[in-house]
This record gives C-alpha cells, sequence and structure tokens, in this order.
C-alpha cells in the first residue's frame, strides 16, 4: 500500500475497495473500476 495514497501499488484500489470487493454487487464494481482508470490517469499526468 503507498502510505500517502493509501492505494495498493497494484490494483489501485483501497483497503476497503479490497475487502469489500467479494461482496459488492456489479455496479459497483464497475464504479470502481471507473476510479482506478481516474487513478490511472491522474498518476500518468504526473510522471516526467
Amino acid at each position: 500500500m503507498d502510505a500517502v495514497s493509501g492505494l495498493c501499488e497494484g490494483c489501485l484500489r483501497t483497503l476497503d475497495e479490497i475487502a469489500r470487493w467479494s461482496t459488492m454487487p456489479e455496479s459497483s464494481k464497475r464504479a470502481v473500476w471507473t476510479l482506478i482508470g481516474q487513478r490511472v490517469a491522474a498518476r500518468q499526468e504526473t510522471l516526467p
């Protein structure tokens, strides 16, 4: 886990998202996938 962002360095999910994943409805999982996409884009913006 990244200490600054609180995200898993591999999957870019929060601990809460990881813990709840197996019981989340598909709509919630899709929402998390959208957030992951936004997190990837934000990371790419900070790269040199």
